[in-house]
């Protein structure tokens, strides 16, 4: 595949639009990850007039106009003057991070960015969370409408975060009249990301839990990138998901990388999983299980309508991922250094871990006479 488009640089002078030129867009969190890339897409573009950078750190784009500060400081109001759209990324979805901590820096932040984005006059913020705000359930629809309700619960990792922000963002304009708030619902996100989502395929068998209908939609950072490229232009409006056309059926999924899976029944699969993370083992809680168990595969029709369209398939952003993690060693969502993997993929990987916490945990209940 070539270059990704957000690795293109321009020569633009970041102090001022060129006449003509298209809105004024604000990236925050834009030093790393999906805000570097989409910073490097944005000052690249004829569509766009200025690109304002806002992070804790300056970042590797001299083309942008850069503000160094937290996202959570009200002095970031001034920072967003004269702009048209934000893009709001500064988000903690760090699986090692503190749980608490995560929340309040998330839900604060975006807090702050909505009112600060009122109060300097921006017309448009859009927001990325994911499509994990639709919940994982055996019930599902296959796929599921970009309106269907979102019944996410907070079990899994930051999808309590998510959630609150999605709050944020439906009160926001009734808050502020004049203030629209776009939301953009990726799919599994691959690329150079770390989720519960991207291990389960580090560790060496995948585990499958019995009579679950698990279904996998991927979104590569590139195609998020350009869906956001398309919010900032205001091209989709409302909330929209993002990611490859169809799915795959588990079973294509073990075909296709090879890896073989170990099935589990539910009790001890969930059970094992909630001992593990309680006692610290894993970052990951039980609730993160759900969504490697049962659909939550979503349309793109709101971005296809715009005249959006993937550049990659789910069969290739699963190539890419596998390549990625391709000797990273991770058993019940932790990860290992070579000599643990090596001794836990002798032991049969992560089935054998999360049945070995589970009858370590009843051993040790009959010993105290539980």
């Amino acid at each position: 595949m070539s270059s990704p488009d957000p690795q293109v640089r321009a020569t633009r002078n970041p102090s001022t639009p060129a006449p003509g030129r298209g809105p004024v867009v604000a990236v925050t969190g834009a030093a790393s990850g999906v805000g570097d890339l989409l910073t490097r897409r944005l000052v690249a573009s004829d569509d766009i007039g200025r690109v304002v950078a806002v992070d804790e750190r300056r970042g590797d784009v001299p083309e942008a106009h850069w503000h160094v500060l937290d996202v959570r400081d009200p002095a970031i109001a001034e920072k967003f003057r004269g702009a048209d759209v934000v893009v709001h990324l500064a988000l903690d979805l760090d699986l090692e991070t503190d749980s608490a901590a995560r929340s309040a820096y998330n839900v604060r932040g975006t807090q702050t960015v909505l009112t600060a984005a009122a109060a300097a006059g921006v017309r448009r913020v859009v927001l990325c969370t994911s499509a994990m705000v639709y919940g994982a359930l055996a019930d599902n629809d296959v796929p599921l409408s970009e309106d269907a309700e979102l019944r996410a619960t907070a079990e899994a990792t930051a999808v309590g975060d998510l959630l609150e922000i999605e709050r944020l963002g439906r009160r926001a304009p009734r808050a502020h009249p004049g203030l629209n708030v776009t939301v953009a619902r990726p799919a599994v996100l691959v690329g150079g990301t770390d989720t519960a989502l991207t291990r389960y395929f580090e560790s060496p068998r995948l585990l499958v839990v019995a009579g679950s209908r698990p279904t996998w939609q991927f979104c590569h950072v590139e195609d998020l990138v350009s869906a956001l490229e398309y919010a900032a232009l205001e091209k989709v409006d409302g909330e929209f998901a993002v990611g490859c056309d169809g799915w795959l059926e588990q079973e294509e999924v073990e075909e296709f990388s090879g890896i073989r899976r170990m099935e589990l029944p539910s009790a001890v699969a969930l059970g094992a999983a909630a001992r593990l993370h309680r006692i610290g083992l894993t970052p990951s809680p039980a609730g993160d299980l759900a969504y490697t168990m049962h659909p939550w595969v979503v349309s793109v029709g709101r971005l296809h309508d715009a005249g959006w369209r993937p550049r990659w398939t789910n069969e290739e952003v699963l190539g890419a991922l596998l390549e990625e993690v391709q000797g990273r060693h991770t058993v019940a969502g932790r990860r290992l250094g070579r000599k643990d993997a090596t001794a836990a993929a002798g032991a049969a990987g992560a089935t054998v871990a999360l049945l070995g916490t589970a009858a370590l945990v009843r051993r040790a209940r009959k010993r105290r006479g539980l």
